[in-house]
């Protein structure tokens, strides 16, 4: 019954984690903000959902971080509060740093992290005010460490960890909660649309997506983290030994790391 009522903000909502969110949230009886990009999918989703009249579809798109105020003004204005932010929204990369375009760089990064920080900075001043919010933002283990084909991605992950890591100190005294979720391999489409080097999708259902843990178990784990309030979660299979491995034994992590698939 912890979900029930709670106003829940999902960014990233039309596919992969953020979808799989949407449906186990409804049916735990919350109510939802569909946001991204993809309007008509969001349209799908809010309709197949068991209470499609609970929920909002709210559009936007990450890149704009001008328009995070306003868009958190109308979810206030639509329910009257936020309870939860899930920052889900965002792209992966594949290609290597040398190929890439600068202007691919920038915007994986005003994406990724801008945008994710814009609707941040935009929820919290209710949260400040309600004395009370839960922001859940979705990292990476690439956020604990670099690999192959994913500098952009895993330097704006990196920079997300920083950012959180701080804000959770600065507002425990006003109860508003922050859970960095650092999922590895999961299967979803994000190497469908992740960049390459010139800036056009990847197009490709990489191996490690294709053979990671269901989203479906990912979102169920991310949700007990989230009532749990735990500060970090890190979710998938055996990769996440790495993120221990590099802690404890960084020379034995270069080894093994180099020998690792980038896709």
């Amino acid at each position: 019954m912890y979900f029930k009522d709670k106003v829940v903000w999902i960014i990233g909502a039309s596919s992969g984690i953020g979808k799989e969110l949407a449906i186990q949230l409804d049916q735990k009886g919350a109510k939802l903000v569909l946001s991204g990009r993809k309007v008509e999918a969001l349209n799908t989703l809010q309709t197949m959902l068991q209470n499609p009249s609970n929920h909002l579809v709210l559009s936007l798109d990450l890149a704009k971080s001008e328009d995070a105020e306003l868009n958190a003004a109308k979810v206030i204005a639509h329910f009257g509060k936020i309870d939860m932010l899930f920052n889900n929204g965002g792209l992966s990369q594949r290609s290597t740093a040398v190929e890439t375009q600068l202007a691919v760089d920038r915007y994986i990064m005003e994406v990724n992290y801008f945008g994710n920080i814009a609707y941040t900075k935009a929820v919290l001043p209710y949260f400040i005010q309600q004395k009370s919010g839960h922001i859940i933002v979705i990292s990476s283990i690439a956020g604990k460490f670099g690999f192959f084909l994913r500098s952009a991605y895993s330097a704006s992950k990196h920079a997300l960890l920083g950012f959180y890591e701080s804000l959770l100190l600065e507002q425990e005294s006003n109860q508003i909660f922050v859970t960095i979720a650092c999922p590895g391999k999961i299967n979803t489409e994000i190497s469908m649309n992740a960049l390459q080097a010139d800036g056009k999708a990847h197009g490709v259902m990489d191996h490690n997506q294709a053979t990671g843990m269901p989203v479906e178990l990912c979102v169920s784990k991310l949700l007990r983290a989230t009532e749990n309030k735990k500060k970090e979660v890190l979710i998938g299979g055996k990769e996440l030994f790495a993120v221990h491995l590099k802690r404890w034994f960084p020379s034995l992590f270069w080894k093994i790391i180099r020998k690792q698939s980038a896709v």
